[in-house]
């Protein structure tokens, strides 16, 4: 299946958001899928469907499946991870839209980019918010929630972009206000911290 004109944007803003949760799965997907012509990738993208690429993009998944589930460092990873999943998604933006003129090139990578900040802002969110419980059980549901997520919107965009699209637009907005909760949340913590350390004095 080739993309073009509205159904590229809806691709786009499927895949941005995906990768936001998990740039490998979602990396490997897009490869695999194109490997066996489900899709058709832009030529500037066809390196994705390199046996190469899908097998490094795979081990990495593998080796943040096992990270991720790991109560604390699961946050040291996440926010490594700032610097990766954003840029990442808005390069594949810009590379998908290459047939577009340079300045469309450029707002569908700052779409994309923003797209995969919020996803990955909503994740690294929601960890901090379980990490404190003293069960791993929450960790483990919320990271194999996100990397089935990542996998299941990467293939329903190459189906029904549109849905997918609106799918993401969705978990964009529950993302925001999941990530204004937990930072009032934080806030307020700190303050009865501040509070009851000034009272103790």
């Amino acid at each position: 299946m080739r993309f073009v004109g509205d159904q590229l944007v809806a691709l786009l803003v499927a895949v941005s958001f995906a990768a936001g949760l998990n740039l490998y799965a979602t990396v490997a997907t897009l490869g695999i899928l194109a490997h066996f012509g489900v899709l058709t990738l832009p030529g500037s993208l066809h390196l994705l469907q390199s046996w190469w690429v899908i097998g490094a993009g795979t081990a990495l998944f593998a080796v943040e499946f096992f990270a991720d589930k790991i109560p604390g460092f699961d946050l040291i990873w996440n926010a490594l991870h700032t610097f990766i999943r954003v840029p990442a998604a808005a390069l594949l933006a810009y590379q998908a839209t290459s047939s577009l003129s340079p300045l469309q090139q450029m707002a569908a990578a700052a779409a994309g980019g923003a797209i995969a900040l919020v996803a990955h802002s909503g994740k690294t969110a929601a960890r901090a918010a379980v990490t404190a419980s003293p069960e791993p059980f929450s960790n483990i549901a919320l990271s194999t929630g996100g990397e089935a997520l990542s996998i299941s919107l990467t293939w329903l965009a190459t189906k029904h972009p549109y849905l997918a699209a609106s799918i993401a637009a969705l978990l964009i907005v529950i993302t925001i206000l999941l990530v204004r909760w937990v930072w009032r949340s934080l806030r307020s913590l700190l303050r009865r911290g501040r509070q009851a350390i000034a009272e103790a004095l």
